[in-house]
């Protein structure tokens, strides 16, 4: 977890939506023994970011809005398996998957659609 100290709030006359001033930052390990410099909220409020620009569930008065929680969590499910199998990203010019060594190749719709056929016959036996 990383804890951030903040300054006194800025008078009434300052600019009015300015945040106050970071003084400090406190890392606390919350599970597991990490090197105090990989502990960072940015990874999981990047994340957080790119699941509702892309994911319009998460968006409310929309459409895709989600009104079931089954039906949320297979949409989640479905975004990172894209995410991470299917679509190339631009820095590591390669899937997460295939930078992390799970997967030798870039997994084509078709391929994610079978797991999903998969899945349905299993439950239905």
């Amino acid at each position: 977890m990383l804890v951030k100290t903040y300054g006194a709030d800025r008078v009434e006359s300052e600019a009015r939506y300015s945040p106050a001033e970071c003084m400090g930052c406190r890392t606390i390990p919350m599970v597991g023994n990490p090197r105090a410099q990989d502990i960072s909220t940015s990874y999981v409020e990047r994340q957080n970011l790119t699941m509702r620009m892309q994911m319009r569930r998460f968006t409310r008065l929309t459409n895709a809005f989600s009104k079931k929680i089954d039906n949320l969590g297979h949409a989640v499910a479905l975004h990172f398996m894209h995410y991470n199998f299917c679509r190339v990203h631009q820095t590591l010019r390669v899937t997460p998957a295939m930078e992390a060594g799970i997967t030798d190749h870039i997994w084509s719709i078709a391929e994610l659609v079978a797991l999903l056929d998969n899945t349905v016959q299993q439950y239905a036996a």
